[in-house]
């Protein structure tokens, strides 16, 4: 039988090994490729008697859809978020930058985590837990799952903002990331000041 969505068993399944009163964090970010604005992650631990109905990776949810259950996990789960700016991705590269954003993240948990469940294929240096890395860990994985959803939520909300100052470059639509509309706004009206200078598209 084929698993159609990701599931609790890695959190459950580390909890049995180290003890009832483990916490485990999914960690995931939003924003790696975009041109514009910040890079952002979430830490989510999840309460495994409370967990939201249609919890799912969200590139498999409606807009609609990610809002209720960005609403239902804020009341449901612990939530940390962090971000690194577009001065820090161009400082430190985007990879780092992304490591920074997801160590604040879960550092800004209301409490300390034993274990981080990491989206991608390798963990950042110097978490404050220890960690694994989960390829596709959003579609596998429940606590990544919540992570990918807070992140993406959060961050379409800080571009929406970000639109509504800079309109030519259609921010609330694209997320920053480089559609044909975008990189027209940007031959036609030049970079602003939340494009990400290090990325070769602006630098050229």
């Amino acid at each position: 039988m084929t698993k159609s969505g990701p599931d609790f068993e890695l959190e459950t399944g580390i909890v049995a090994r180290l003890g009832s009163t483990t916490r485990v964090c999914g960690v995931d970010e939003a924003g790696r490729g975009p041109l514009a604005g910040p890079v952002l992650a979430a830490a989510v631990v999840l309460d495994a008697k409370n967990i939201p109905n249609g919890l799912n990776d969200s590139k498999k949810l409606s807009p609609a859809a990610r809002i209720r259950m960005f609403t239902e996990l804020q009341a449901a789960a612990w939530i940390g978020v962090g971000a690194a700016s577009v001065r820090e991705i161009d400082h430190l590269n985007i990879l780092r930058a992304n490591d920074l954003a997801m160590r604040r993240a879960i550092e800004r948990l209301p409490f300390s985590v034993d274990w981080a469940l990491i989206d991608g294929n390798r963990s950042p240096p110097d978490l404050p837990c220890r960690a694994d890395a989960i390829v596709k860990g959003d579609g596998r994985c429940l606590s990544i799952a919540a992570a990918s959803i807070v992140a993406k939520v959060i961050r379409d909300r800080i571009m929406d903002k970000l639109a509504a100052r800079h309109p030519v470059f259609g921010w609330s639509r694209n997320a920053g990331y480089p559609t044909a509309g975008h990189r027209a706004a940007i031959a036609e009206h030049g970079v602003s000041a939340h494009h990400r200078r290090s990325f070769r598209m602006i630098h050229r």
